[in-house]
């Protein structure tokens, strides 16, 4: 496994990050403990859940994610792992419930800490912004818990280009701890949304990108065919596949150019979507989940793959216009 910086900080993680939103809904926990001994026997050192997870599915609270992953930190070094977590969603009733206030986030990180069995998350993150709560408020709520040491470093999840930067000014001008990577939804099949300005935002300003659903829901671990784009797939997975699906001729073509660079390699297809994300200095470590084991070792070997430059611009022109 190949580590990295995340951005500017000192702080190394592997190639790849964890993703562990299936825990407790389509991974149960005996399965979702499996996975997390593969991703560390592969080498994997970060992984990522937050609070809500599984909020959305079947009326849940939240917290079962989180959970698991206290359960099973308490029969390994807690050390060994960076571990990521976010706050924003509703996790209990009323009006201060969800948000990012001071109230919420303050709450919200000791419920988290108690479900994950630490005494310290590596990296908080907001999970999506808040325009009810001003922006001063929250990061002076995570300067707080930096300085406690109950959090260590923070991040953002689905900000555009302009509120990352007004973070980063407000973090200066107040002197308080400012978000060191971001969380955006990139991969070959969504690319302008983060291309388009967040790129050269966190190039410029050093900031870690750690993007999520890096495979598109799935359609980039070639389980979808022509013949069928119907395959076993999970709830979340619909309405991106749906939108992917809108345009077959173009998603396919992409596709099948995977396939043939995948082909060459004599690799999954689901490594040459994950090379060609690590291609890029700016991407510290895609996020990768997984419903089982051999889902996960499906895509473990991905940051070994090294594309050639010409590969590299065969997918660049066939995803040019997502």
């Amino acid at each position: 496994m190949n580590y990295r910086r995340l951005g500017r900080t000192g702080l190394k993680v592997s190639a790849l990050c964890l993703g562990t939103m299936t825990f407790g809904w389509s991974a149960d926990e005996a399965t979702s403990f499996s996975i997390m001994d593969a991703a560390l026997d592969a080498g994997i050192n970060f992984f990522d859940t937050a609070d809500i997870y599984s909020r959305w599915i079947d009326g849940h609270k939240g917290g079962e994610s989180e959970t698991i992953i206290g359960k099973w930190f308490a029969r390994h070094d807690r050390d060994r792992i960076v571990l990521a977590t976010k706050v924003r969603g509703q996790m209990w009733d009323g009006p201060n419930g969800e948000g990012l206030s001071r109230t919420h986030i303050l709450r919200a990180v000791e419920d988290s800490l108690r479900r994950l069995n630490t005494d310290y998350i590596d990296l908080y993150q907001v999970h999506w912004p808040d325009k009810e709560t001003p922006l001063e408020e929250t990061l002076s709520a995570l300067d707080t818990l930096v300085r406690q040491g109950k959090v260590r470093y923070i991040g953002a999840s689905n900000y555009p280009a302009w509120l990352l930067m007004k973070s980063l000014w407000a973090a200066d001008k107040h002197s308080v701890t400012p978000f060191v990577c971001i969380q955006p939804h990139y991969s070959l099949m969504h690319r302008a949304e983060f291309e388009r300005e967040l790129e050269a935002a966190c190039i410029d300003q050093g900031i870690a990108v750690i993007p999520y659903s890096p495979l598109a829901a799935g359609f980039l671990t070639g389980k979808y065919t022509r013949q069928n784009t119907a395959p076993d797939s999970t709830r979340s997975e619909g309405g991106l596949i749906q939108r992917i699906l809108a345009d077959p001729d173009r998603s396919f073509a992409i596709l099948d150019e995977v396939n043939r660079i995948a082909r060459e390699h004599r690799v999954p297809p689901s490594h040459v979507a994950l090379a060609w994300l690590l291609a890029k200095p700016v991407i510290s470590a895609p996020i990768v989940g997984a419903r089982t084991v051999a889902q996960f070792q499906d895509v473990a070997g991905a940051a070994d793959l090294i594309l050639l430059p010409e590969e590299i611009e065969a997918l660049n022109t066939a995803s040019a216009e997502c």
